[in-house]
């Protein structure tokens, strides 16, 4: 069986052997767009609210600085 990656030379880098075949097509999955394609890669907010939580926090703490060192004051 023809290990396929290794190229003419034997080294795992060259891939001369393979880099002019067809491009596979799936007759059973049409291609996806590329919208939908770039949507599977976007950014998202797993955490949702966790920013707003997080500026809420530091604005809290802030808060109690300035108050300590009004105190000191």
């Amino acid at each position: 069986m023809k290990e396929y990656g290794k190229g003419t030379s034997g080294n795992p880098d060259d891939y001369s052997d393979i880099i002019d075949l067809p491009h596979h097509t799936s007759a059973r999955h049409p291609r996806m767009d590329g919208a939908m394609r770039a949507a599977q890669f976007a950014p998202f907010a797993a955490l949702t609210g966790y920013d707003e939580v997080i500026e809420e926090t530091a604005l809290r703490r802030l808060a109690e600085v300035m108050a300590r060192d009004r105190m000191k004051e």
